[in-house]
């Protein structure tokens, strides 16, 4: 069904003449959204849900199968049903992209997903009550032809066409045109929010604002750079004190103490403690209010959930989601709408 000449047959021409041989690569980086405040609809736009997992793409190669989250770390022995599951394909040779995710009711929810996340070995993986599905949404190469030049649209339509979805395999379905009702939907049902993309899109390796994102709550990446003495009966820390970087000095956004539980405050505790630096890593460190700080490496990431930016660059009402380990806290910057 895959055969070269068969996928190649089935693209408009001038779409294939912008798909040339490639040797097969051992890495290609991600297309990156960019957070955006206008809603709209365009019939040259089309509209997925926007998922809260983990950014992963897959690298196939015959029996060689490789799935690597967004900062080239290695999740084979995380998800070895969805390595599992692609073996089964097929399609010998192929790059796609996409996200895992968990569920909470009908809802993903990063926040279940973190207890597989942070597995690290297979056996330990495969006993995990926690369910995880691979919802694919692009393909870079195929049977040693790249892609990334050919419109998202005819990327999409190979993709669906070279594998065969079935659980944990899901296709990231999209609407077209339509944005704004489906934006208005996707909150109503409780969605984190709607990817926009330029259907007549390539797919950059880089941050785009041909890739839109229509969120319906507001969610930072934000770098931990210290955390403080927990109080009373708590344990294990009291808040996390954060941060991300601005002309490549790490800039305070204010304190979460909220969205733990005990055996996250252990967990977490464990890492800080393991980073404890005597300097703060702040540049603004005259503004962090409070004693009893301790400072650490700014190498961990959290997700955080919010209700809004204040006038002094600070978070309003932070509640933690989740420790991210597909993101370098270099890369960590405020997102503008």
């Amino acid at each position: 069904m895959n055969r070269k000449e068969d996928w190649l047959e089935s693209l408009p021409m001038d779409t294939r003449e912008n798909i040339t041989e490639e040797d097969f690569p051992g890495w290609k980086a991600p297309m990156l959204a960019t957070l955006t405040d206008r809603r709209f609809s365009d019939d040259q736009w089309i509209f997925e849900r926007k998922l809260d997992g983990e950014r992963c793409l897959v690298f196939r190669r015959d029996d060689q199968i490789h799935l690597r989250s967004r900062n080239q770390k290695e999740l084979d022995a995380t998800y070895p049903e969805l390595v599992e599951a692609i073996g089964k394909q097929q399609t010998r040779q192929f790059i796609a992209d996409g996200e895992i995710v968990a569920f909470e009711g009908t809802n993903t929810s990063f926040s279940r997903l973190q207890k597989r996340m942070h597995i690290r070995q297979s056996e330990e993986a495969q006993a995990s009550s926690i369910a995880v599905y691979y919802y694919l949404f692009d393909l870079l190469h195929l049977d040693g032809y790249t892609l990334t030049q050919a419109a998202l649209r005819h990327r999409k339509s190979l993709l669906k066409r070279v594998i065969s979805f079935q659980d944990p395999l899901r296709f990231v379905i999209h609407r077209n045109g339509e944005g704004e009702a489906y934006y208005e939907q996707a909150c109503k049902k409780g969605w984190e929010g709607v990817m926009a993309k330029d259907a007549q899109s390539s797919y950059r390796h880089s941050r785009s604002r041909k890739w839109l994102k229509f969120k319906c709550v507001n969610r930072q990446d934000l770098v931990i750079g210290g955390y403080t003495d927990p109080g009373g009966e708590r344990i294990g820390f009291g808040a996390l004190l954060l941060g991300y970087y601005e002309d490549g000095t790490l800039q305070y956004a204010g304190r979460v103490g909220t969205g733990f539980d005990n055996d996250t405050l252990e967990w977490l505790h464990r890492k800080l403690k393991k980073r404890e630096q005597l300097a703060s890593p702040f540049g603004n460190s005259e503004d962090i209010p409070g004693d009893s700080v301790h400072w650490v490496k700014p190498e961990l990431v959290a997700e955080i959930g919010f209700e809004e930016w204040t006038e002094a660059g600070r978070l309003r009402h932070p509640r933690y989601k989740g420790l991210r380990e597909d993101k370098n806290a270099e890369q960590v910057i405020r997102e503008e709408r």
